[in-house]
């Protein structure tokens, strides 16, 4: 099976969101991670983003919601912007201050570091991703989609309403987002486990 996989496991999602800040670090390789995994945008939104749009020059903070375009459907979305990735947006900014590259309102969120003036390609963001799952000993197929469908899959193991999940993926029907989420036969098997009536 070619497709790509969630992260199920909670210890090696935590290995692999951790891994480029603690095994291999890299601040914006992090950042790529953390985005990924907590706005369920796919990886071309993602890369298309700008620091105005995350951040606001005026008043000094991150932003409370990212809105965007989705390239693939045309279609608006508005996401909030929790702690962790305000978290790790402000210390990659940080480190870009540091280093005397700075953060402009204009410039990529992940700008290549080859073309300042461009992100960095699709094709690098899955090195990124490949190259992390491999080294994290993580098994099945993991690519970027993979971050996009884990975020869907823990919120669904917490509980979240499957109609929320189909409105934020834009799914026409809970059966595409129950084979989006790559929802196994372990996870029913838990459900008629644990339910006793």
């Amino acid at each position: 099976m070619n497709t790509a996989q969630p992260i199920r496991n909670e210890g090696d999602l935590r290995q692999f969101k951790e891994y480029y800040r603690i095994i291999c670090p890299n601040k914006r390789n992090h950042l790529l991670m953390v985005m990924g995994l907590n706005t369920a945008l796919r990886i071309s939104d993602i890369l298309d983003l700008r620091w105005g749009d995350v951040y606001d020059f005026e008043l000094q903070r991150c932003r409370v919601h990212l809105q965007i375009t989705e390239h693939k459907t045309g279609k608006g979305s508005v996401i909030w912007i929790n702690s962790n990735i305000k978290k790790t947006l402000m210390e990659y900014k940080e480190y870009l201050e540091k280093e005397g590259r700075g953060s402009r309102k204009e410039q990529y969120l992940f700008a290549s570091s080859r073309q300042t003036d461009q992100p960095i390609s699709r094709v690098q963001a899955f090195r990124i991703v490949k190259k992390a799952a491999a080294d994290c000993h993580l098994e099945g197929v993991i690519s970027c989609h993979s971050l996009r469908k884990t975020f869907g899959y823990h919120a669904w193991r917490q509980g979240i309403e499957p109609a929320l999940l189909m409105n934020i993926y834009n799914h026409s029907s809970f059966q595409i987002t129950v084979r989006y989420l790559g929802i196994e036969q372990d996870d029913r098997d838990d459900i008629f486990r644990n339910i006793n009536i």
